[in-house]
């Protein structure tokens, strides 16, 4: 029996990228709770290689027109729809065994947002005496749309490091959930709640995430586990396709280099981590803050031979040799550049700046110091023509990306 029980859902998909789906703001939740003396497990609904072919939904039925078969290209794409990770019927078995008085679920994406709602009613099928909160950018954007779920008691909107614990204790003691950052609920009169995000202002006070509570069998690379961390959240810029840019609730902050360290620390050293992959916004922005943490990396870990990775994607423009060196020395064998479109139009649509010139002084410099790159786009935002799309991938096809 544990107080609480954190459930990262399935997905349902052409494909999962598994090396991004560890689920590291349930970890950092689980951190603040057992920091608050609440028991607390983490079940990751895809901490498994089960995939199982099922029906594309009925609004990518027209999909099958286009693609009656495999595919067979060198440019291969996708045909067969999976559900990618355990049985919602296992989840909420373990949901059931758990005796867990709180569950919560991530929704972290609106395209995977129904699984995240299936967990939810399978938990309050197999669990019914349980609360049920739910959290991650797609409720925190469009609350509405979540807490009418009959099988959903609650919303935390924003960073839940503070508010989730306040939450538990609040039910735990019968006592009103009003006050609580970020809180989302119907009142007994049926009125809904809505609070703002909630946001921790000072990220350095978080508890170093629970590393332990992740099935790092899964996730390992090359016999060695993996990591991922993000040092800063928020981001400056104002993407208009992004739940935390400036313009959003949540401001732009750092964490200082030596609370980083730490984290880094505890993985190589306690979980024998190999491959750190760094998820934020913006990692590069702040050039002097990047230098000095990727000058520590290098002295501590790269006798270690620890693999460093920014698969989010690193903004062209705040690259020069001397950073890209920096990153090659500490560890980093690929670049990962965030391209986004080379079509002025759709640009201004993202409020993108064009980085197609940095792109390829980037490219330059990896292939003179030896290291791969990869070079991401964005197809079909709203009113983005495919020409351009197909503009983009032929841009992409001429260079060594």
């Amino acid at each position: 029996m544990i107080d609480i029980l954190l459930i990262q859902p399935p997905i349902e998909d052409f494909y999962l990228t598994k090396k991004r789906t560890i689920p590291y703001g349930l970890i950092s939740l689980a951190a603040s709770l057992i920091k608050n003396d609440f028991s607390t497990e983490i079940f990751d609904g895809l901490a498994t290689p089960k995939s199982r072919i099922i029906d594309l939904p009925e609004n990518m039925q027209y999909l099958r027109e286009f693609y009656p078969m495999p595919d067979q290209s060198s440019f291969g794409l996708f045909y067969h729809f999976r559900h990618f990770g355990y049985s919602y019927q296992h989840i909420g078995q373990i949901a059931g065994r758990s005796g867990a008085f709180l569950v919560g679920i991530s929704s972290l994406f609106t395209a995977y947002s129904e699984q995240a709602l299936v967990t939810a009613s399978i938990v309050k099928k197999y669990h019914p005496n349980c609360k049920i909160v739910i959290g991650g950018h797609h409720p925190t954007q469009l609350p509405r749309n979540v807490i009418g779920h009959p099988a959903v008691d609650y919303i935390l909107r924003g960073e839940a490091e503070e508010s989730l614990p306040l939450l538990a204790k609040a039910i735990q003691n019968g006592h009103s959930p009003n006050g609580i950052p970020g809180i989302v609920y119907q009142k007994p009169n049926q009125e809904l709640f809505i609070s703002d995000p909630a946001v921790v202002r000072k990220l350095d006070d978080i508890p170093t995430p629970s590393m332990e509570l992740i099935k790092h069998q899964f996730y390992q690379r090359s016999g060695k586990n993996s990591m991922v961390i993000a040092t800063s959240r928020g981001c400056p810029m104002k993407c208009s396709y992004c739940s935390v840019s400036a313009t959003s609730a949540i401001p732009f902050r750092q964490r200082s280099v030596s609370r980083v360290l730490d984290e880094i620390e505890q993985g190589v050293e306690k979980h024998n981590v190999g491959f750190i992959d760094f998820e934020d916004e913006n990692l590069s922005l702040n050039r002097q803050w990047f230098q000095e943490l990727l000058k520590e990396i290098q002295s501590r870990y790269r006798a270690k031979a620890v693999e460093l990775r920014a698969m989010n994607g690193l903004l062209p423009t705040t690259l020069d040799e001397k950073l890209i060196e920096s990153m090659k020395l500490a560890g980093f064998k690929t670049l990962n550049l965030s391209l986004c479109s080379t079509s002025k139009t759709q640009l201004k649509r993202f409020q993108r700046p064009d980085a197609s010139k940095a792109f390829d002084k980037a490219l330059g410099i990896a292939e003179k110091l030896g290291l791969d790159a990869v070079g991401y786009i964005i197809v079909g935002g709203p009113d983005q023509a495919p020409e351009e799309s197909v503009a983009d991938l032929l841009f992409l096809a001429s260079r060594k990306v």
